[in-house]
């Protein structure tokens, strides 16, 4: 799969810096940072995903699986989502955020994986370059090309937890009315609280 744009470092540290301030502003002050003068750098449709941990410990994690809005505007969205809508956390306080870790990952489009049968998708997918999404009836679950490698998993072990983050049984990948897609991204992180960005290497 290949991206249709380019981000350079220099991009990903101003998209986590949009994301870590969209954040510190809504939660001190309730309101919504201006993003006018990174609309024309970052006019581009793309789905995302703001990851915020605490001392290596998931805090938040909320995105765009599709490309339906503009980069600048999702990173906003996610972030501030991600910091006080996860269902999983509580909302984050204002004095976590000098503890805090901001992560973006940057989607190129699911595309949906056909196979003859479900042994098939273990020769397609790859972890560490794969993001998955599994889908069956109305059940949606999501997991970005990091988790697996974090985890240790194997394809198998990650289809089935993708299929759990649906809500559906850990087998369900296997069965003929479930959908699996992957996509790949681009990662971003602080190294440390609001410290230097690099870009994630899978």
């Amino acid at each position: 799969m290949i991206f249709e744009f380019e981000l350079s470092d220099d991009d990903g540290q101003i998209l986590v810096k949009m994301a870590r301030n969209a954040v510190t502003e809504y939660l001190q002050n309730n309101t919504r940072i201006n993003n006018k003068e990174f609309n024309s750098r970052f006019n581009i449709d793309s789905g995302i995903f703001v990851t915020i941990t605490k001392e290596n410990s998931l805090r938040g994690c909320i995105g765009y699986p599709l490309p339906i809005k503009k980069l600048s505007n999702a990173v906003i969205d996610s972030a501030i989502a991600a910091a006080t809508e996860d269902p999983r956390f509580s909302p984050i306080n204002p004095n976590e955020l000098n503890n805090l870790i901001f992560e973006i990952t940057v989607l190129t489009p699911p595309i949906e994986i056909n196979v003859e049968k479900y042994e098939d998708y273990l020769s397609i997918i790859k972890v560490g370059r794969d993001g998955l999404i599994v889908e069956n009836k109305q059940c949606s679950g999501l997991l970005l090309p990091q988790v697996p490698k974090e985890y240790g998993w194997d394809i198998e072990e990650f289809l089935a937890h993708t299929s759990e983050k649906a809500g559906l049984e850990k087998n369900a990948w296997k069965d003929q009315d479930t959908k699996v897609s992957r996509f790949e991204g681009i990662i971003f992180k602080e190294e440390s609280p609001n410290g230097k960005i690099v870009r994630g290497i899978l």
